[in-house]
């Protein structure tokens, strides 16, 4: 094969970033990450599976295929990055690590030309997306403020109604738009009190998505933090966690994201970093891995990934406050998000969380921690197994009979609230600290 720039016989992993042998021979293809694996679940297709992906990204290691190769492509792209996979394996295979490397090999190589380029409306995309609104939460800001007027201002119900959303073939995507909150949470240097005696100070991660489309999550989280003696501090200055830049192979976009927070953070004295969506809490807790090599930022990192935490994390951790908690006649069933219960092993404590609150009544579903088809941006890059998937999932939390599903992520939030709404079911999704708010309140 001859590549755009010249190059000559399948395209190498190259550079400090590769997956290294060593992380690659970790795997010792037992398969029992099979049943883990919801692409494998649903495809049975080996090469659908941890072990494949792995063998196909080995291949290319060793230079028996390429980066052209359109089966490993497709392989690294279709896979959810759950990494429900990791938890499973006795040999403790660093899946994640390697998925995210070699996507960011793909990437690089279509930035040096060895590989050609996305087509001009993606570089367009990627561009706005990654490199302006995620590296400014002004700019964020002002885009979901726009979103936000389309969404009240009619034009929405206008573009569904006219037809115009399916003759420019974005109906589908359009329909997993968030809906933006009415105000927005912005880190300002806030400080807000604890409510009683206080136990600790901390710092709550704003994010992107989370103080634009969630803000009534972050509100309900300062409340419930507050009412546990907690202190809370919205540090200024911090941005995007980085996550999506990561998952789609731009490291270095999620590096310097990852400098930012740290550097926002570093200084102040705070027991613990909060964090209420799932997949920003593991890229955070991931710092210290993403600027290892980084002689400047590695420290650091580290040390910035050790006070992070998971708000039902941390409340576990502190021990609840149940007096004030009212009865909250219930019936739930909680969804695990992947990056909660896979990536930073958090199974237990929400559960204990939920089943403090009384009255509410907790049944769990089959299948709890198989992924929902969300993945970050996965049910708009990989639209029919998304839609599988989350099927599977209601189908598993309407059989409980269930009024209410709980969960800790926005992305799993907006996948099964857009799915009940498909189905005309009554049945709601809400944050874990919101349900604590409520039978606080």
């Amino acid at each position: 094969m001859t590549t755009t720039s010249g190059q000559s016989g399948p395209v190498a992993f190259q550079g400090a970033d590769a997956p290294t042998d060593a992380l690659l021979t970790a795997c010792v293809h037992c398969g029992l990450c099979l049943s883990s694996c919801p692409t494998y679940r649903e495809t049975g297709l080996e090469a659908a599976s941890p072990r494949g992906r792995i063998w196909l990204m080995k291949a290319v290691h060793d230079g028996r295929i390429g980066l052209e190769s359109e089966v490993f492509q497709h392989q690294m792209s279709a896979c959810l990055n759950c990494r429900a996979c990791e938890a499973v394996c006795p040999s403790g295979v660093q899946y994640g690590t390697i998925l995210e490397a070699s996507r960011a090999q793909i990437e690089q190589a279509r930035t040096e030309r060895r590989l050609p380029e996305h087509p001009a409306p993606v570089r367009l995309v990627r561009r706005l997306v990654f490199d302006a609104l995620f590296r400014s939460m002004a700019l964020f800001r002002a885009a979901a403020r726009l979103l936000w007027l389309y969404q009240r201002s009619g034009l929405q119900w206008l573009a569904r109604r006219s037809g115009v959303l399916r003759l420019l073939r974005l109906a589908d995507t359009e329909q997993l738009l968030p809906a933006m909150s009415d105000r927005f949470t912005v880190a300002d240097g806030q400080i807000l009190p604890a409510l009683g005696s206080q136990r600790a100070t901390v710092g709550l991660l704003a994010g992107c998505i989370m103080s634009t489309a969630f803000s009534e999550v972050h509100a309900a989280t300062i409340r419930v933090l507050r009412r546990n003696g907690c202190r809370v501090v919205l540090v200024p200055d911090q941005g995007c966690c980085g996550a999506l830049h990561a998952h789609s192979g731009d490291l270095a976009g999620a590096r310097a994201l990852a400098r930012r927070n740290i550097a926002a953070f570093a200084g102040l004295d705070l027991d613990a970093i909060i964090v209420n969506a799932a997949g920003c809490g593991s890229a955070l807790k991931e710092y210290g891995h993403l600027l290892h090599g980084d002689p400047a930022w590695a420290d650091r990192a580290a040390q910035f990934s050790a006070r992070v935490c998971d708000v039902s994390e941390y409340l576990d951790r502190l021990g609840l406050v149940t007096e004030g908690l009212r009865s909250l006649p219930l019936r739930i069933t909680y969804q695990e998000p992947c990056h909660l219960a896979h990536a930073q092993r958090i199974s237990a404590a929400p559960r204990r969380l939920l089943r403090a609150i009384p009255g509410l009544e907790l049944h769990e579903m089959h299948e709890s921690a198989l992924c929902c088809g969300s993945a970050g941006i996965y049910n708009i890059t990989q639209p029919a197994m998304a839609a599988q998937l989350g099927a599977r999932k209601l189908d598993h939390a309407q059989a409980t009979g269930a009024e209410v599903i709980a969960t800790a992520n926005p992305g799993c939030h907006l996948q099964l609230a857009g799915g009940l709404r498909q189905r005309g079911s009554t049945m709601r999704v809400r944050h874990i600290v919101e349900l604590l708010d409520e039978a606080y309140s």
